[in-house]
């Protein structure tokens, strides 16, 4: 998905002698996507990337799901999440299926002691508090409040945060995220109708090479299971590397909204879309300008998929009793849309100031145990008068 990126020494031609000053080679690495036919980069180590000294037992983050189906209207209270020490013990899955991990956390301490990979999954970090630095083998990104960190599989990361309060909106999928065909010409340039371009995505900088050895332990993720992975030498000791298969950051202050004289439908606000689910972002933005406009959403029916709000600031719109950090679940097959006093409310207003960041799945989620435990069990019932 994003464009061609490069950063360090690499040698003029690939799978080609490579040396280090002392003579010896460094360690070339593909890294692909499907099997050798679409995006990938190639790495350069300052040792080869096998280098596993033991491997300890692994264990289970499997989500423990309470409600499967479900068939309710449901809302969650995201920053009743506790905050904990480490970073993945502080994720919370709250929604699931098996193309999508609806995740919160709430870590209040730097990832130091271990790196982590999801070698089955791209993960999405949206950053709803904190800053600090996205540190990974092809460079750092430094984050703050609204962005959009989109850690593809297979990279080894850690975050360092600039303080302990910290809140993080995280989905795991399980097929690649990338951007809205819509969006792209056939070159994979983003179009001028675009609500964002290539200035606005943020790509890994200031390589940091680590010629270290040692015993480094990387969390290696894949479907349920985490496998604790001791490495010989430092997972970041690249010297460089080339290609398009790499980490990047989008903040949702930098997305453009598409306005029009009526009502917009949410596809207007489409940030990344994979073959299971799309995500969009709602930002400020002007009202619709037909002199009759209703600018709150019309009651619709989500005949394909489930919706999901997290909301991050403001006031929205069409809801009541809406908090920072709350999540809404308004599954297939029933109607929803705004609540009592919104419709009115919202004749003659010129423009809104909220922030929110959205996720349409197109097939059922289930609800955890640990969701449960923040649910306001009486959302359903919020359309009464």
């Amino acid at each position: 998905m994003p464009h061609y990126h490069t950063l360090g020494q690499v040698p003029p031609k690939r799978h080609t002698i490579f040396r280090k000053p002392d003579g010896s080679l460094y360690a070339e690495q593909l890294v692909s996507t499907e099997g050798f036919s679409d995006v990938f980069s190639l790495v350069y180590h300052c040792y080869p990337p096998t280098r596993v000294s033991r491997i300890d037992k692994p264990y289970s983050v499997s989500p423990e799901v309470a409600i499967d189906p479900n068939m309710q209207h449901r809302s969650f209270n995201g920053f009743d999440v506790p905050a904990m020490d480490d970073f993945l013990d502080s994720r919370v899955p709250v929604l699931v299926n098996d193309d999508v991990h609806i995740s919160l956390a709430a870590p209040r301490k730097s990832m130091t002691a271990y790196f982590y990979k999801n070698s089955g999954a791209d993960e999405m970090i949206f950053i709803h508090m904190g800053e600090g630095v996205l540190r990974t083998m092809y460079g750092n990104i430094p984050f703050i409040y609204g962005d959009h960190l989109v850690i593809p599989r297979g990279i080894i990361y850690q975050l360092e945060f600039h303080s302990e309060e910290n809140r993080l909106f995280i989905v795991e999928s399980f097929t690649p995220l990338r951007f809205p065909k819509r969006y792209v010409n056939r070159a994979g340039q983003l179009l001028e109708h675009a609500p964002y371009c290539e200035r606005d995505i943020r790509k890994p900088q200031n390589l940091e090479t680590h010629d270290e050895h040692g015993d480094f332990l990387v969390k290696i993720k894949r479907g349920d299971t985490i496998w604790p992975y001791h490495y010989a030498t430092h997972p970041f000791d690249l010297i460089g590397w080339d290609g398009f298969h790499y980490p990047f950051a989008l903040s949702i202050h930098d997305f453009e909204p598409i306005t029009g004289r009526i009502h917009q439908p949410p596809p207007v606000h489409q940030t990344f879309e994979t073959p299971a689910f799309v995500m969009c972002a709602f930002v400020p933005r002007l009202f619709d300008y037909h002199p009759l406009s209703i600018p709150v959403p019309y009651n619709h029916s989500n005949v394909d998929s489930d919706e999901v709000l997290y909301y991050v600031a403001g006031d929205f719109m069409s809801r009541n009793n809406i908090k920072k950090g709350m999540i809404t679940l308004h599954p297939t097959g029933i109607p929803h849309g705004p609540h009592p006093g919104a419709v009115e409310r919202s004749i003659g207003a010129k423009e809104t100031q909220e922030l929110a960041v959205m996720i349409d799945t197109f097939h059922p989620l289930k609800i955890t145990r640990q969701a449960l435990s923040i649910e306001n069990t009486d959302y359903y019932r919020s359309w009464m008068e």
